[in-house]
Order: C-alpha cells, then sequence, then structure tokens
C-alpha cells in the first residue's frame, strides 16, 4: 500500500508506528522496508465506499451488492473491509427486502460490532475470520442476541458455527472474496429456513480476481475459479 513490497507476517508481535497518522501500536503484518499501517487509515477510504454502496444500492441481493464493492478499485485483494462487506451487503439486502424491518443505523452497528472483532491478518493468528462475527452481528440484531438471552444467542451461534465451517472448507490459502461469498450464501440459506426470509442467492457467481491473490489462488479447488 505504500512501496508495493510483499508484506512479512509475523509469528509475535512488535512495536510498530503507523506511516500516515504516526500512532504507535503493535502489529503482526510489516513491510520489509519498515512501512506500517494501522487498521484505521488502511480502512478509512474503502470504508466510505463501503458504506455508500450500503446505503444507496436498492438490490435484495447480498452477493450482488457484495460484488459491487468488490470493483471498488481502492479494495485490497484481502482485509478485513471484506468483512464489512459481508454484514454490510446482508444487512442491505434485508432493509431493501423488507421482510424485516433494517435501517442504516442499523447497517452502522453492524460495523460497529465487526469493528471490534475484524482486524487484518487474525485469521491466521487466531483462527477466526474477521467475516465470521459479521454476519454473527447482523444475525444478533435481527433476533435481538445478547449476553443472557435464550434462544436468541443460540440461533446466532448456531449462524455463526455454520459460516465458520463452510469457510473451513474453502481455506488453504485464506481468500476474503471466496469467504464473503460463502459466507453469504450460509446467512441466506440459514435465514429462508429459519426466519422464512428468502433472499436471492447466486450460485454462478465467477471470480475476476483469482491473479491478483497475493499467497497463490486455489485454482480450481475453489467454487468460484474461472476455468
Amino acid at each position: 500500500m505504500v512501496c508495493g513490497e510483499v508484506l512479512r507476517y509475523l509469528d509475535k508481535s512488535t512495536d510498530v508506528s503507523c506511516t500516515y497518522c504516526k500512532r504507535s501500536d503493535s502489529g503482526h503484518i510489516v513491510c520489509p522496508n519498515g512501512h506500517y499501517i494501522c487498521e484505521q487509515c488502511h480502512n478509512q477510504d474503502a470504508m466510505r465506499v463501503i458504506e455508500d454502496i450500503m446505503f444507496t444500492t436498492e438490490s435484495i441481493d447480498p452477493n450482488e451488492i457484495a460484488e459491487l464493492a468488490f470493483g471498488f478499485p481502492g479494495l485490497p485483494m484481502l482485509g478485513c473491509q471484506h468483512a464489512y462487506i459481508a454484514g454490510g451487503a446482508l444487512m442491505a439486502a434485508l432493509k431493501n427486502e423488507g421482510t424485516v424491518h433494517v435501517t442504516n443505523g442499523d447497517i452502522k452497528e453492524v460495523f460497529k460490532r465487526t469493528r471490534k472483532q475484524a482486524h487484518g491478518g487474525y485469521c491466521g493468528l487466531s483462527g477466526v475470520c474477521g467475516i465470521v462475527p459479521a454476519i454473527g452481528a447482523c444475525f444478533a440484531l435481527l433476533t435481538g442476541s445478547k449476553c443472557g438471552t435464550d434462544k436468541e444467542q443460540r440461533t446466532t451461534m448456531e449462524v455463526v458455527s455454520r459460516v465458520t465451517r463452510a469457510i473451513t472448507e474453502i481455506t488453504g490459502p485464506s481468500c476474503c472474496k471466496a469467504y464473503v461469498r460463502t459466507a453469504l450464501k450460509v446467512a441466506v440459506d440459514f435465514l429462508r429456513g429459519n426466519l422464512e426470509v428468502k433472499l436471492p442467492s447466486r450460485g454462478d457467481t465467477v471470480c475476476r480476481y483469482s491473479s491478483r491473490h497475493p499467497h497463490g489462488c486455489r485454482g480450481s479447488r475453489c467454487p468460484y475459479f474461472a476455468e
């Protein structure tokens, strides 16, 4: 993002300073030339575009909305911006479809909750992809789940466990765009089967970003790979 060098992924965090805002931080992803960009600076341009798409789209197809966001030239191939795309696309589609009442304020709330758990590189460091809690935040809002609730929290945890399993099945190496597509399919299927909300579920998505994958695309092992 600064000089184009291949980033280094560290086993343990190191003290760093953001190249842009100079904020001190501890990070696991650094540039060999000493550059570092904090989460806030790394996300800000893409987040403005993601929010604009989610607040203005009229589509009821979450995958269509996600693919539109993927097309933003400033969106990195990998990164936790994809968590916001996943949660935002699902909530925007629900807002437009209308069976459940969803507002732009609800979408912002999903983003706030996602921000607490979606951090760059932590899919590898902790085994939790930020897209998982993003989808969980959507269902927590839809069901009213919080600590101490019964069925609501169980429902949210159930869909989160299904998303985690589905993402695990297409890991190696990780691909945020594949994870978004898969997570949204799981979420749409769960909505249809458990909350009686019917959103479109595209099954023919073909990826246009394979050549950009910095760790090597899975190729034919990915369900979205273009032969």
